[in-house]
Protein backbone atom coordinates (compact mmCIF):
# COMPACT_ATOMS: atom_id res chain seq x y z
CA UNK A 1 0.00 0.00 0.00
CA UNK A 2 1.53 3.32 -1.09
CA UNK A 3 1.61 6.00 1.58
CA UNK A 4 2.96 9.55 1.49
CA UNK A 5 5.42 10.60 4.15
CA UNK A 6 2.97 13.29 5.24
CA UNK A 7 0.21 10.72 5.63
CA UNK A 8 2.50 8.48 7.64
CA UNK A 9 3.39 11.36 9.92
CA UNK A 10 -0.24 12.24 10.51
CA UNK A 11 -1.19 8.66 11.37
CA UNK A 12 1.84 8.37 13.64
CA UNK A 13 0.93 11.60 15.40
CA UNK A 14 -2.68 10.50 15.78
CA UNK A 15 -1.73 7.26 17.51
CA UNK A 16 0.96 8.99 19.55
CA UNK A 17 -1.66 11.46 20.74
CA UNK A 18 -3.83 8.57 21.90
CA UNK A 19 -0.87 7.20 23.81
CA UNK A 20 -0.03 10.57 25.32
CA UNK A 21 -3.49 11.56 26.56
CA UNK A 22 -5.09 8.14 27.06
CA UNK A 23 -7.97 6.70 25.11
CA UNK A 24 -11.57 7.77 25.45
CA UNK A 25 -13.68 5.49 27.71
CA UNK A 26 -15.39 3.90 24.70
CA UNK A 27 -12.09 2.80 23.19
CA UNK A 28 -9.95 -0.19 24.09
CA UNK A 29 -8.41 -0.13 27.54
CA UNK A 30 -5.79 -2.22 29.32
CA UNK A 31 -3.35 -4.51 27.57
CA UNK A 32 -4.37 -5.92 24.19
CA UNK A 33 -2.61 -8.89 22.58
CA UNK A 34 -1.82 -8.67 18.86
CA UNK A 35 -0.94 -11.41 16.38
CA UNK A 36 1.48 -10.80 13.53
CA UNK A 37 0.71 -11.17 9.84
CA UNK A 38 3.99 -12.82 8.83
CA UNK A 39 3.32 -12.50 5.10
CA UNK A 40 3.10 -8.70 5.37
CA UNK A 41 5.92 -8.20 7.89
CA UNK A 42 9.61 -7.63 7.14
CA UNK A 43 12.99 -7.14 8.80
CA UNK A 44 15.37 -5.05 6.70
CA UNK A 45 18.98 -4.17 7.44
CA UNK A 46 21.87 -2.26 5.91
CA UNK A 47 25.55 -1.86 6.62
CA UNK A 48 28.44 -0.07 4.94
CA UNK A 49 30.52 -1.86 2.30
CA UNK A 50 33.26 0.63 1.45
CA UNK A 51 31.51 3.48 -0.40
CA UNK A 52 28.48 1.24 -1.02
CA UNK A 53 25.85 -0.46 1.11
CA UNK A 54 24.97 -4.06 1.72
CA UNK A 55 21.23 -4.33 2.24
CA UNK A 56 19.16 -7.37 3.04
CA UNK A 57 16.38 -8.96 5.00
CA UNK A 58 15.78 -11.67 7.59
CA UNK A 59 12.39 -13.42 7.79
CA UNK A 60 10.29 -12.40 10.79
CA UNK A 61 9.31 -15.75 12.27
CA UNK A 62 7.26 -14.70 15.28
CA UNK A 63 6.11 -11.54 17.03
CA UNK A 64 4.20 -11.30 20.29
CA UNK A 65 3.09 -7.74 21.00
CA UNK A 66 0.96 -6.64 23.93
CA UNK A 67 0.02 -2.98 23.81
CA UNK A 68 -1.52 -0.81 26.52
CA UNK A 69 -2.42 2.59 25.10
CA UNK A 70 -3.22 3.94 28.57
CA UNK A 71 0.10 2.92 30.13
CA UNK A 72 3.15 2.38 27.94
CA UNK A 73 5.01 0.67 30.78
CA UNK A 74 2.67 -2.30 30.34
CA UNK A 75 3.59 -2.80 26.66
CA UNK A 76 5.76 -5.79 25.76
CA UNK A 77 7.43 -6.88 22.53
CA UNK A 78 8.90 -10.28 21.71
CA UNK A 79 10.30 -10.94 18.25
CA UNK A 80 12.03 -13.95 16.68
CA UNK A 81 13.83 -13.96 13.33
CA UNK A 82 14.77 -16.94 11.15
CA UNK A 83 18.48 -16.39 10.50
CA UNK A 84 18.72 -19.31 8.06
CA UNK A 85 16.49 -17.39 5.63
CA UNK A 86 18.63 -14.23 5.59
CA UNK A 87 19.10 -12.56 2.19
CA UNK A 88 21.52 -9.86 1.05
CA UNK A 89 21.91 -7.57 -1.94
CA UNK A 90 25.09 -9.36 -3.10
CA UNK A 91 24.96 -13.16 -3.55
CA UNK A 92 28.30 -13.74 -1.81
CA UNK A 93 27.21 -11.44 1.03
CA UNK A 94 24.19 -13.64 1.86
CA UNK A 95 26.43 -16.70 2.14
CA UNK A 96 28.97 -14.82 4.28
CA UNK A 97 26.20 -13.33 6.43
CA UNK A 98 24.93 -16.77 7.43
CA UNK A 99 28.42 -18.24 7.80
CA UNK A 100 30.35 -18.91 11.03
CA UNK A 101 32.17 -15.56 10.99
CA UNK A 102 29.00 -13.48 11.10
CA UNK A 103 25.55 -14.83 12.12
CA UNK A 104 26.56 -18.52 12.41
CA UNK A 105 23.10 -19.57 11.22
CA UNK A 106 23.82 -23.28 11.45
CA UNK A 107 24.51 -23.16 15.18
CA UNK A 108 22.23 -20.20 15.97
CA UNK A 109 19.27 -20.29 13.57
CA UNK A 110 17.16 -17.83 15.55
CA UNK A 111 17.70 -14.19 16.50
CA UNK A 112 15.44 -12.83 19.25
CA UNK A 113 14.47 -9.56 20.89
CA UNK A 114 12.53 -9.32 24.16
CA UNK A 115 11.58 -5.95 25.61
CA UNK A 116 12.32 -5.01 29.21
CA UNK A 117 10.89 -1.47 29.19
CA UNK A 118 8.87 0.85 26.96
CA UNK A 119 8.95 4.62 27.37
CA UNK A 120 7.44 7.53 25.47
CA UNK A 121 9.86 9.43 23.21
CA UNK A 122 7.98 12.40 21.75
CA UNK A 123 5.61 11.05 19.09
CA UNK A 124 7.22 7.59 19.31
CA UNK A 125 8.39 5.20 22.02
CA UNK A 126 11.76 3.78 23.02
CA UNK A 127 11.67 0.02 23.46
CA UNK A 128 14.65 -1.30 25.45
CA UNK A 129 15.28 -5.00 25.63
CA UNK A 130 17.54 -8.00 25.22
CA UNK A 131 18.74 -8.78 21.70
CA UNK A 132 20.30 -12.20 21.18
CA UNK A 133 22.44 -12.86 18.11
CA UNK A 134 24.55 -16.01 17.66
CA UNK A 135 23.96 -16.89 21.32
CA UNK A 136 25.21 -13.54 22.63
CA UNK A 137 22.73 -11.25 24.42
CA UNK A 138 23.09 -7.48 24.67
CA UNK A 139 20.78 -4.65 25.75
CA UNK A 140 19.64 -2.44 22.88
CA UNK A 141 17.02 0.29 22.43
CA UNK A 142 14.76 0.42 19.37
CA UNK A 143 12.57 3.35 18.37
CA UNK A 144 8.94 2.30 17.84
CA UNK A 145 6.24 4.02 15.83
CA UNK A 146 2.68 2.85 15.29
CA UNK A 147 0.54 3.51 12.22
CA UNK A 148 -3.15 2.95 11.50
CA UNK A 149 -4.49 1.98 8.05
CA UNK A 150 -5.72 4.65 5.67
CA UNK A 151 -9.32 5.58 6.38
CA UNK A 152 -9.49 4.11 9.89
CA UNK A 153 -10.93 6.10 12.76
CA UNK A 154 -8.85 7.34 15.69
CA UNK A 155 -10.25 4.70 18.04
CA UNK A 156 -9.87 1.79 15.60
CA UNK A 157 -6.85 -0.16 16.88
CA UNK A 158 -7.73 -3.55 15.39
CA UNK A 159 -5.15 -3.45 12.58
CA UNK A 160 -1.84 -1.66 13.08
CA UNK A 161 1.64 -1.43 11.63
CA UNK A 162 4.51 -1.25 14.11
CA UNK A 163 7.91 -0.06 12.91
CA UNK A 164 10.95 -0.71 15.13
CA UNK A 165 14.24 0.87 14.08
CA UNK A 166 17.68 0.92 15.63
CA UNK A 167 21.42 0.43 15.25
CA UNK A 168 23.66 -2.29 16.62
CA UNK A 169 27.35 -3.07 16.38
CA UNK A 170 27.88 -6.57 15.10
CA UNK A 171 31.19 -6.81 16.96
CA UNK A 172 29.23 -6.64 20.23
CA UNK A 173 27.82 -10.06 19.32
CA UNK A 174 31.04 -11.59 18.05
CA UNK A 175 29.99 -11.25 14.40
CA UNK A 176 33.36 -9.84 13.34
CA UNK A 177 33.95 -11.50 9.97
CA UNK A 178 35.30 -9.38 7.11
CA UNK A 179 35.63 -6.32 9.33
CA UNK A 180 38.23 -4.91 6.92
CA UNK A 181 35.54 -4.64 4.20
CA UNK A 182 32.17 -4.46 5.96
CA UNK A 183 31.09 -1.84 8.49
CA UNK A 184 30.55 -2.65 12.15
CA UNK A 185 27.29 -0.72 12.49
CA UNK A 186 24.12 -2.40 11.25
CA UNK A 187 20.92 -0.40 10.81
CA UNK A 188 17.72 -2.37 11.35
CA UNK A 189 14.08 -1.68 10.45
CA UNK A 190 11.41 -4.15 11.58
CA UNK A 191 7.96 -3.65 10.06
CA UNK A 192 5.29 -5.78 11.74
CA UNK A 193 1.69 -5.82 10.52
CA UNK A 194 -0.42 -6.84 13.49
CA UNK A 195 -4.07 -7.59 14.23
CA UNK A 196 -5.81 -7.56 17.61
CA UNK A 197 -6.08 -11.15 18.83
CA UNK A 198 -9.67 -10.58 19.94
Amino acid sequence: MTQTSGGKAMRCLAVAALIAIGLAPCAQAATVAYRMDASASTVAFETDFGPDLITGSIPLEKADLRLDFDNLANCTVQVALNVTGAQASFPFAAQALKGPKVLAARDHPRMTFESTSVRRAGTAADVTGKLTIRGVTRTVTLRARIFRPNGSTADDLEHLTVKLSGRVRRSDFGATGWSDMVGDEVRILITARIDAAG
